[in-house]
């Protein structure tokens, strides 16, 4: 089976791990400038280095057709800068899974593969797509919907050791990024973590920072740009989270159950 994953973030990596060790083919499409925060569990991050490695797994740059078939056969998951997916039409692809998380449907047909799967909210299962995984954290997390739609967006973050938003760094301008702190690094309430323009951003709580975006990017106000984690264990750092191995296993279930038909 090959799959096409739209998205390369924390959470589409999370599926493209769970995947990868089902003997999956995978293949992924992310901007030409990735915005994930968790870069070191994102295999978007090969578009910035050439490869990167998750949990023993290596994804690859590549540029076209013939440079993700080699990265396929040699066991790794090729990466792409192409938001529009257009490697979609160049390889026979048994299903697509769109993971951009964009909370609504950027672009994503029923008809794009003989099955298609979607991550949240923002698609109607039988509408745009054959499934919806919902991705909200509860009792549903990883639930495979063949009817309807995942719970609506609420705008608040999961919560972890008793955090919501206090765990998410925002940055307090529009300008280029710079991190002032590091994946991994443990920081106190009130220290100083981001600056853009000059502005800072100040951690809101204790922890570790889980993610950050890479130095140099543009950004606007108000955008995430990386996370902190109150339970303070490094090693969650450089691991899958426990939210995006529950949506693989949707993801898993999805792609038997309606290649079943």
């Amino acid at each position: 089976m090959l799959v096409l994953i739209k998205g390369a973030g924390d959470l589409a990596s999370g599926v493209a791990v769970r995947l990868h060790r089902s003997h999956i083919q995978v293949v992924m499409t992310d901007l030409p400038q990735p915005t994930a925060v968790r870069r070191t569990v994102a295999f978007s991050q090969a578009i910035y280095d050439g490869s990167t490695v998750v949990e023993g797994i290596t994804a690859r740059r590549c540029e076209d057709k013939a440079q993700a078939l080699m990265a396929l056969g040699d066991g790794e998951i090729p990466v792409l800068a192409d938001p529009e997916a257009r490697i979609l039409k160049a390889l026979p692809f048994d299903a697509l899974v769109d993971g951009i998380l964009a909370k609504k449907n950027t672009g994503t047909s029923i008809t794009d593969a003989p099955v298609v799967l979607a991550l949240g909210p923002g698609f109607t299962a039988g509408v745009d797509c054959h499934g919806v995984v919902e991705t909200q954290r509860g009792h549903d997390l990883g639930r495979l919907i063949t009817q309807g739609s995942a719970a609506p967006n609420t705008g608040v973050p999961g919560n972890i050791g008793g955090y919501t938003v206090e765990r998410i760094i925002r940055t307090e301008a529009d300008g280029i990024f710079e991190p002032l702190v590091s994946i991994g690094e443990t920081v106190e309430e009130g220290q100083a973590v981001a600056r853009v323009a000059g502005a800072v951003t100040y951690a809101l709580l204790p922890g570790i920072v889980r993610g950050m975006l890479p130095p140099g990017l543009m950004v606007y106000r108000g955008m995430k740009c990386g996370d902190i984690d109150p339970r303070c264990r490094r090693e969650n750092c450089f691991t899958v989270s426990d939210k995006s191995r529950a949506i693989g296993g949707g993801i898993l279930e999805g792609l038997h159950y309606f290649s079943a038909f």
